[in-house]
C-alpha cells in the first residue's frame, strides 16, 4: 500500500489527466460528457486496477499507462451503452471492438462509432486503443498471455452487448450465451459467470504477469483457475450486492437478484469467496491475491449505501468475518480511497 500511495497514485492522477484534457477537446458534446463523467464517477477503477502495478514497481511505467487506458475505455463505452441513444446490439458490438483491438498490438483500428449518430471524438477511443497498443509491445511476456487476455476480453464485450440491449430480450440473450459455456464451468450458475465476465481484474493480473521475463505457463494456468471465473465473479457480485436497491428503483439488471433469497445470495458469496481463496494459493505471492480477495470485501461493504439496506448491512457482517486486522487495515484504506475519488 506504501507503494500505491507513492507510485500508483500519482501514476493514475497524471493518465487521467492527461485522458481528461483530450475528453474535453472532444467535438461531440454527447461522447464528450459520457468521456469526462466516466472518468469523474469511476476513477477509483483505475485505482483498484493499478494496484497490480504496485507489485512491480521497475515495470509501472509500462502496467499504469496501460491499466489505465484500458480501464478507461472500458468505463466510457459502459457510459455509453447504459446511456445510449441506441439499442443496437450491433452498434454495442462495434463500440466494444475497440477492447478487443486494444489487446491485441497488431490489431487495425477500426471505426467503432459506425452504427451511431455521434461519431467526432478527435481520435480519443482511438488513442486509447493505441496506447494500450504500444504498452503490451513493452510487456516482455505478452505473447504467452495474449490469448488468455483475448479469451476474457471477448466475454466482457459479449457480457456488454447482451446485457444493454432491451430488457425484454436481454435475460433470453445472457441464458442461450451461458448455454454456450455452461459445460466448463459446472461449479457456477449462469449469473455467477455473467458476474465474472465483467470483471478486467483477470485482465489486469495477465498483464502483470505479462511484465515478467520468465514466465511459465502453470503460472498463467493457476492465474486463470484462480481469478475466472471466482475472484472476478466475486468482485462484480460485491458491486451488485450493494446496488440492490437502486437497481430495483430504476428497472437496471442485477446478477444478485437471481438467487433464491438473501440467504441464497451470501452462501454462494460465501462459496465464491471460499474457492477465491483457495485456489489462488497455488499462484506464486500468494500473500498477494489474498489481498485482493480481502480489499473487494472491504472495498464494497464499506460502502455507505450498504447501511441503507438492512439486508444488505446483515449479509455484510457475515461476510466480514475473520482476518479483522486485514479488513481494519482495509477498511480505513477504502475510506481514503473513496474520499479522495
Amino acid at each position: 500500500m506504501t507503494r500505491v500511495y507513492r507510485y500508483v497514485l500519482p501514476g493514475v492522477r497524471e493518465q487521467l489527466k492527461h485522458w481528461r484534457s483530450r475528453a474535453e477537446a472532444m467535438p461531440d458534446p454527447e461522447l464528450r460528457t459520457q468521456a469526462l463523467q466516466s472518468m469523474t464517477t469511476k476513477e477509483f477503477h483505475c485505482i483498484g486496477g493499478c494496484v497490480y502495478a504496485a507489485a512491480h514497481p521497475s515495470m509501472r511505467h509500462v502496467l499504469i499507462p496501460l491499466i489505465v487506458a484500458f480501464q478507461t475505455i472500458s468505463d466510457y463505452l459502459d457510459n455509453l451503452c447504459d446511456r445510449s441513444t441506441s439499442l443496437d446490439p450491433v452498434d454495442f458490438r462495434r463500440l466494444h471492438q475497440s477492447m478487443l483491438d486494444a489487446v491485441n498490438p497488431a490489431a487495425t483500428l477500426h471505426d467503432y462509432y459506425e452504427f451511431r449518430e455521434e461519431k467526432q471524438d478527435a481520435d480519443y477511443l482511438n488513442d486509447l486503443v493505441k496506447t494500450c497498443q504500444a504498452s503490451l509491445r513493452l510487456l516482455p511476456s505478452y505473447v504467452l498471455v495474449a490469448e488468455r487476455v483475448q479469451e476474457l476480453v471477448g466475454l466482457y464485450c459479449d457480457l456488454q452487448v447482451y446485457k444493454h440491449i432491451h430488457k425484454d430480450h436481454r435475460e433470453k440473450a445472457l441464458l442461450d450465451w451461458w448455454a454456450e459455456h455452461q459445460s466448463k464451468y459446472d461449479t457456477i450458475a449462469w449469473n455467477e459467470f455473467a458476474a465474472a465476465t465483467g470483471s478486467t481484474l483477470g485482465v489486469f493480473m495477465l498483464f502483470l504477469a505479462a511484465s515478467e521475463e520468465k514466465l511459465q505457463q502453470e503460472t498463467i494456468h493457476s492465474i486463470h483457475e484462480a481469478y475466472f471465473p471466482y475472484i472476478c465473479s466475486l468482485h462484480i457480485l460485491l458491486d451488485y450486492l450493494i446496488d440492490q436497491e437502486e437497481d430495483r428503483i430504476g428497472g437496471d439488471l442485477n446478477f444478485c437478484s437471481y438467487y433464491a433469497n438473501m440467504d441464497s445470495t451470501v452462501e454462494r458469496i460465501e462459496y465464491i469467496v471460499g474457492e477465491a481463496k483457495r485456489r489462488s494459493q497455488s499462484i506464486a505471492h500468494a500473500a498477494f491475491h489474498r489481498m485482493i480477495i480481502e480489499g473487494l470485501l472491504a472495498l464494497y461493504l464499506s460502502d455507505p449505501k450498504v447501511s441503507r439496506q438492512q439486508q444488505v448491512k446483515r449479509v455484510s457482517r457475515r461476510l466480514m468475518k475473520g482476518s479483522p486486522w486485514m479488513r481494519l487495515f482495509f477498511l480505513v484504506n477504502s475510506v481514503w480511497i473513496r474520499t479522495i475519488s
